[in-house]
């Protein structure tokens, strides 16, 4: 039992043709924007059929318009001979005969004329002119063949009874059987006696004409696909001669701006590719030469910070026994004395914390620093650094704020390395925080854990979130340090972070304050695919009203930037405030 195609399988060949179509027009699109080759190829190609298609046009209609203008010469000199031939007939032949006698000499002319050899058919017409009155015998139009009177255009007619004395020549459609061809009327004035004026029309159908035509046309088309194809290979062949060293030329060039600095191009000859390879590698040896030469100027200049950091440390030991006996003996110094001696043991501890900061620095740049890596609890290393400032803040008049959730917050990172850079980024925002609020946040997701650190202070200029990290950079020069920075801290936090494979960025407005996010991913080898918590304070704040709205139970922690994410099951999840009190 048959039965018929049900429309959604209709649809589904549609579709899947449609989806054929769809990935063949972008690898041909791709092919476009990454081929060269293929764009010289497709556009000499069809610039050709442009200039092909124009050439071809006007010679076609050139060689078509002298053929029927050969096919009319030949017509009219062939009708003349012929027509000149007829009236001396009708001139010599008797008239005082009847009708019935001049219609059958009429048509035995008439077919005389008629010629049928292949393509050189001719047709004969002998046909009443519209202004023949005189005549004392009227003959009716007289045919050689199928194409006859009815085909003779009526403009002809009108010439040929309006100027008697000259041939007249024009082209029309014709019918052959089932065949429509153009061809060659010609007509004139033939004085048949009795019978009065009447036009000779001798009828050329153009079957030669129309045969060459067609065979041009056709050798037009053959020999034009042929050259674009050859145009197609040959700007294909030279294309390969000029993008297959430019090809290589990139390959180098990326080999060389991975590291691979011996890399050199192969330079032949002493054309314009040749001097392109030698100037290349000129440049890449000029470039490595350099490289080598910071290479070697970095090392000497890290090898000069570390040495030293490390000969510093003999004399600052001895200072620092002799500033501590200062310092314990001040009581029995003078007021200015005593206070000097303060002085000089908070200068040393900077100066130490210098020095300390300058060895980081140096095993940075060396590449020497290490992690040891263990699965730890982030909200264990943001309690000891806020625990770590609790005494500046008070003394500031900071609050610090901490929301954490219940649950335990664990990745693999170096605990103490990113103790280090979240105090950094507490001290940092006491530092700038005005005496007002710090807001310290712990968030996390399936593939990262974060922290943000967020103060309420002067916040950081257009573009300057991006030179808080730079070494020894100040927001405000004129600004004094009260926390006895060295200017290093950032920059070391930020090394810190990359080491871990982790983000640190800030972000900042002028009266707004600032905030630094800390991401880290849960494993050593994982990638961060978005960070738990956002940079900016306004979705922050945004995320905390919601959790406000829920009786104080955590429904959705803040997610990627700028969205809400959950951070845990809501039974199992609260708020953690860890508060330091204004001092009085």
């Amino acid at each position: 039992m048959g039965g018929r195609a049900a429309p959604g399988g209709l649809a589904g060949v549609s579709s899947r043709a449609g989806a054929v179509l769809r990935a063949g027009w972008q690898r041909l699109l791709h092919l476009w924007r990454a081929s060269l080759g293929f764009r010289v190829v497709v556009v000499t190609m069809l610039l050709g059929v442009l200039v092909l298609t124009a050439v071809g046009t006007y010679l076609y209609g050139s060689i078509a318009q002298g053929l029927v203008d050969g096919r009319q010469r030949i017509a009219a000199e062939d009708s003349l001979r012929d027509a000149t031939d007829a009236q001396r007939n009708f001139d010599i032949t008797d008239q005082n005969g009847s009708a019935e006698e001049l219609t059958q000499f009429a048509t035995t002319l008439v077919k005389q004329y008629r010629r049928d050899a292949g393509n050189e058919t001719r047709y004969v017409v002998l046909s009443r002119l519209a202004n023949n009155n005189d005549g004392l015998v009227v003959m009716n139009a007289i045919e050689s063949g199928s194409v006859g009177v009815r085909f003779i255009p009526d403009e002809l007619r009108a010439q040929v009874a309006a100027q008697p004395n000259r041939q007249h020549l024009q082209v029309a459609t014709i019918e052959e059987g089932t065949d429509t061809i153009s061809a060659v009327i010609v007509g004139q004035r033939i004085d048949t006696g009795v019978a009065g004026d009447y036009g000779l029309y001798f009828i050329y159908p153009m079957h030669r004409e129309r045969e060459i035509i067609s065979f041009i046309g056709q050798t037009f088309l053959i020999g034009g696909a042929a050259l674009i194809l050859l145009v197609g290979a040959i700007a294909f062949v030279v294309t390969r001669l000029v993008a297959d060293p430019v090809r290589r030329a990139a390959i180098v060039a990326e080999r060389f701006a991975e590291g691979n600095l011996n890399e050199r191009m192969r330079a032949k000859g002493e054309d314009d590719l040749a001097r392109l390879g030698n100037s290349f590698n000129a440049m890449a040896a000029s470039i490595q030469q350099q490289i080598a030469q910071l290479e070697n100027l970095s090392r000497v200049q890290q090898r000069f910070v570390s040495d030293v950091s490390h000969e510093l440390r003999t004399p600052l030991t001895t200072i620092r026994m002799a500033g501590d006996l200062i310092h314990d003996s001040r009581g029995d110094f003078e007021p200015t004395v005593a206070r000097s001696a303060e002085l000089l043991r908070g200068e040393l501890d900077r100066f130490e914390e210098l020095l300390t900061d300058l060895l980081e620095i140096s095993r940075f740049d060396a590449g020497a620093a290490v992690l040891e890596v263990e699965a730890s609890d982030l909200r264990a290393s943001v309690e000891r650094a806020v625990d770590a400032h609790r005494t500046l803040a008070s003394r500031r008049g900071t609050q610090l704020v901490v929301v954490a959730p219940a649950d335990p917050v664990v990745a693999d990172m170096d605990s103490r390395r990113i103790e280090r850079i979240l105090r950094n980024l507490v001290s940092n925002a006491i530092e700038h925080g005005e005496g007002k609020p710090v807001e310290v946040t712990v968030g996390a997701n399936d593939s990262a854990v974060a922290v943000t650190v967020r103060d309420h202070g002067v916040g950081l200029r257009p573009g300057e979130a991006a030179l808080v990290f730079t070494r020894f950079w100040r927001a405000d020069p004129a600004r004094a340090r009260t926390t006895g920075g060295t200017g290093l801290g950032l920059a070391i936090a930020l090394e810190d972070a990359r080491l871990h494979a982790g983000r640190l960025e800030a972000w900042g407005a002028r009266g707004e304050g600032s905030c630094f996010r800390l991401t880290l991913p849960r494993k050593a080898d994982a990638t961060i695919t978005s960070s738990p918590l956002p940079l900016s304070p306004l979705a922050m704040e945004a995320a905390r009203a919601r959790a406000a709205d829920d009786d104080g139970s955590t429904r959705g922690g803040p997610g990627g930037e700028g969205t809400s994410r959950p951070v845990a099951d809501d039974d199992t999840v609260r708020l953690r405030r860890i508060v330091v009190e204004r001092a009085p």
